[in-house]
């Protein structure tokens, strides 16, 4: 979290930039800045309220290093726990706002996963389709939805990248924790020696947008139309049914080619679109508030993983909370319950 001074001072560029845009009569950016600013001033009121507390806390602390008094102590004593437990919950509201702004959407009943191959060729992505089944598998037995908008398909039927939307209660919160490098170590089956290979895949985790929370403006958007790509990359529809959209005040690019009819193309990537946009507004706040946000896809190198699939020894290691599971073929089939429960217990 920035200084106190800090964030009243973008509170005050924020009010500067109001003054100036006021004038134009841009309603739309005004309401903005408007809501910025109301944010701006729950954080700080909020900030103000932490430092008087440590502020009071330090007073107590003094009356206890010098009061020589039993009863005054004892005062000072009970004093401080009740300033401790103030602080604490101080600080889990802090939390919680900040959660809240940054886009989190713990609520939201949807979400769009991407995933995408990484370091090892092939066998990359034939990783990437078993955790797109995975997650497939797992949804359906949440009694979720899963409808795939974007997909490119390798000669073998993995997939270099696949974009997809899972609807259903809880949706986002039980697959936030999903996002980073998955590193895999198998025998790939074109494995002819019977060496074990190393391969990731990337996994995003996109919060999707209501209606309010991501608007974009028509002349905004670049829209290209091209022929759907199947396997090595040739042309599986004789009509320009795909659709690739690009945001161009942000440069963000989203596609989609899974369906036949152009218009639905067009909407499925437009869903993912507003994901990004989504995605990136909490970024921005969260650089601007201080606050700690690490971006959710890495460039999938070996090196930056949140967990490993190890098959010969039938384990899958979670290197955030250190911890392991075996029976890796019933966590494939879709039994992820024991370690999101385990990883949503140990970050709440």
């Amino acid at each position: 979290m920035e200084s106190l001074d800090k964030i009243k001072s973008e509170e005050q560029k924020i009010i500067e930039e109001l003054k100036k845009v006021e004038a134009s009569s841009d309603w739309e950016k005004i309401g903005k800045l408007k809501k910025q600013q109301e944010i701006y001033k729950s954080i700080i009121q909020k900030q103000e309220n932490l430092e008087e507390i440590n502020r009071q806390i330090k007073d107590v602390e003094k009356i206890l290093n010098t009061e020589k008094d039993a009863k005054l102590l004892s005062l000072a004593q009970e004093e401080k726990k009740e300033l401790l437990k103030k602080r604490e919950t101080a600080e889990r509201e802090m939390k919680k706002f900040l959660k809240e702004i940054n886009g989190s959407n713990e609520e939201s009943n949807s979400v769009i996963i991407e995933i995408r191959a990484g370091a090892g060729g092939e066998e990359a992505a034939l990783f990437a389709s078993d955790l797109f089944n995975m997650y497939s598998k797992y949804a359906e037995i949440q009694n979720w939805q899963t409808k795939i908008l974007n997909s490119h398909r390798t000669e073998l039927g993995g997939y270099k990248e696949i974009s997809f939307q899972i609807s259903g209660p809880e949706a986002f919160s039980k697959m936030k924790l999903e996002a980073g490098v998955h590193r895999v170590q198998r025998i790939p089956s074109t494995e002819k020696q019977g060496r074990i290979h190393t391969s990731t895949a990337s996994v995003a985790v996109l919060a999707k947008p209501n209606k309010t929370q991501v608007q974009i403006k028509p002349e905004d958007l670049q829209i290209d139309n091209y022929r759907s790509s199947g396997p090595g990359g040739q042309n599986v529809n004789k009509r320009e049914t795909a659709v690739r959209i690009t945001h161009i005040p942000t440069g963000l690019v989203a596609a989609s080619q899974n369906e036949r009819n152009q218009l639905r193309n067009k909407e499925n990537a437009l869903s993912i679109l507003q994901a990004k946009l989504l995605e990136q507004q909490a970024e921005q706040r969260a650089e601007k508030l201080g606050t700690k946000r690490k971006t959710q896809i890495g460039r999938a190198k070996r090196a930056e993983k949140i967990r490993t699939y190890n098959f010969p020894q039938d384990r899958l290691t979670d290197h955030r909370i250190k911890k392991t599971w075996h029976n890796l073929q019933e966590i494939m089939a879709g039994g992820l319950d024991n370690i999101i429960g385990e990883l949503e217990e140990h970050c709440s």
